[in-house]
């Protein structure tokens, strides 16, 4: 849960949301230097990781399988990088940014294109009831639940479920969804995005299957994407999902307070805040998509307020696992159970 005594600090309660972007706009510039060392610093314990776990297949499938898990972070990693780049925030020059997302997308098996336009409808309309349905996690209000059939009940609660949600969704989005432009089938230079990339993602298995056959297929490239896909699907989740998050119907929502009080801080230790490149101060982000990552924690360093907002601790964080609607009247996120205890 998130802590909403302290979304809200003493002396800026009445700071509007939009007035973060003019004082926000001073940390949006990406350092070359620093970009690809960023990279650099990802990608070679990335290679090294699967070396070493190619290795250990001599010794221990299990070993291999433990090593690729490990790396499953350095994957994570990996796509937030690419996620930098779709926001323009990794490198001032954007053709460049556009196509070290694209080779990353290979990696994390995301046609970057496709992915990038869902995920800037998803910043456009996050915390928008009447503009769900691309780039987010589907949630339903107490009033819409009710007034579904029996079985989309079933369907919407299985959906719902963390073993749906972090682990069979997972797979079917990065395996399965991403190889066709869901939702954009209609536009050629999506498809493009897409086939281009499932036609890399191919030669990348025929190249590792000719040198190694299908064992580290199996025990390392599985592991270590279905990892990081869970992982990711996780820390996507909780940066919207808790309980004083924030949707509002068209008329009252407000893209820059969306933004900063719908979105968590969540709070994880030095080591995953490195490897999730620090995609949890997401309040930050979703305020100013622009800022690299990398700068993020200069922004808390320099305004308290902001580093005092919307924290999340990972025991926290668990209890959002259990929160699947959105309740109109009390502006609360609620479980089923919870849910049933509201007034018709």
């Amino acid at each position: 849960m998130v802590d909403q005594t302290a979304s809200q600090p003493q002396g800026h309660e009445h700071r509007p949301a939009r007035d973060w972007v003019r004082i926000l706009a001073k940390y949006r510039e990406p350092d070359v230097t620093r970009s690809a060392f960023e990279l650099v610093v990802t990608l070679l314990p990335f290679l090294a990781l699967w070396a070493l776990a190619w290795w250990a297949l001599e010794i221990s499938v299990w070993l291999s399988i433990a090593l690729s898990l490990v790396n499953g972070g350095f994957v994570v990693r990996l796509f937030a990088i690419q996620h930098d780049c779709g926001h323009g925030a990794f490198f001032n020059n954007r053709t460049l940014s556009d196509w070290v997302g694209r080779v990353l997308g290979v990696l994390t098996l995301t046609p970057y294109d496709v992915w990038r336009h869902s995920h800037s409808i998803h910043h456009s309309a996050a915390g928008n009831l009447e503009r769900r349905g691309i780039g987010d996690v589907h949630t339903l209000t107490v009033a819409e639940y009710r007034a579904m059939s029996p079985l989309g009940r079933l369907h919407y609660r299985l959906y719902r479920h963390p073993l749906v949600l972090f682990g069979l969704g997972p797979f079917y989005l990065f395996f399965l969804q991403n190889r066709l432009p869901v939702g954009f089938m209609d536009q050629p230079r999506f498809w493009i995005s897409a086939m281009a990339t499932n036609a890399a993602i191919l030669a990348l298995w025929v190249g590792i299957y000719a040198l190694g056959g299908w064992a580290p297929l199996l025990f390392i490239y599985l592991p270590s994407t279905l990892m990081a896909a869970s992982a990711g699907v996780w820390l996507f989740y909780v940066q919207h999902q808790f309980e004083t998050t924030l949707w509002d119907c068209e008329e009252d929502w407000q893209l820059h307070e969306a933004a900063l009080h719908g979105s968590s801080h969540y709070v994880m230790p030095g080591v995953l805040q490195w490897i999730s490149a620090n995609i949890g101060i997401h309040h930050v982000h979703h305020l100013y998509s622009r800022i690299p990552f990398y700068r993020l924690p200069d922004v808390l360093r320099d305004h308290a307020e902001l580093d005092e907002g919307n924290r999340m601790t990972i025991r926290e964080s668990l209890a959002n696992a259990r929160l699947h609607l959105w309740d109109e009247g009390s502006r609360r996120l609620l479980s089923f159970a919870e849910a049933r205890r509201v007034p018709s």
